[in-house]
């Protein structure tokens, strides 16, 4: 199939009528509607400048309005500073517009827990990304930005991806969570 000079002004027409790609490949056979839509975009018609949309060929039901769906955020940003990843458990896709759910700061972790790691982080292995394995610990220290950045670099614990000090900081059961909010 060419483009005659005949087939490119039947689809102007039919274009600035509004007719759909798919009813101008219709009418004019032997071209699918990506060829007419390349077709419209190489002529320079995408803007539609004329005439009221073609009535559809076939009567249908009233198409139901589209409603727009909220934007969807995570509860929590990435920060620039030596904060872990958020465990799965505390992700949550909250829509657009509503409140992010209390997150938790460092006053919520328990002092036991904290000392644990700063004593563990005084012997860590203080790796750079690209010595981290599945067997390191991956918990972030320092900011991001300068060259003091590290990873723990200790063993992990079974299933986790931190070693045990860290995995006690980020991954805590959730009574003890409710019971620190009261």
């Amino acid at each position: 199939m060419s483009w005659t000079d005949e087939r490119v002004e039947t689809l102007k027409r039919m274009w600035n009528e509004g007719q759909s790609a798919s009813q101008i490949a219709k009418e004019l056979g032997g071209v699918t509607r990506n060829a007419v839509i390349g077709k419209v975009h190489r002529l320079g018609l995408s803007n539609r400048s004329g005439g009221a949309p073609a009535a559809p060929a076939k009567e249908k039901a009233a198409p139901k309005p589209a409603t727009p769906k909220p934007m969807m955020t995570e509860s929590a940003s990435p920060k620039p500073t030596a904060a872990p990843p958020m465990s799965p458990a505390r992700k949550a896709i909250i829509p657009a517009g509503q409140p992010l759910p209390p997150q938790p700061s460092a006053n919520e972790i328990s002092p036991e827990a904290l000392a644990k790691v700063n004593e563990v982080e005084k012997s860590a292995k203080k790796i750079s990304l690209m010595e981290l394995t599945e067997r390191t610990c991956k918990w972030p220290v320092g900011d991001p930005a300068t060259e003091d950045f590290w990873f723990c670099g200790l063993p992990v614990q079974q299933g986790k991806p931190y070693c045990e000090a860290h995995v006690g900081v980020a991954f805590q059961p959730m009574s003890s969570r409710r019971d620190r909010r009261r």
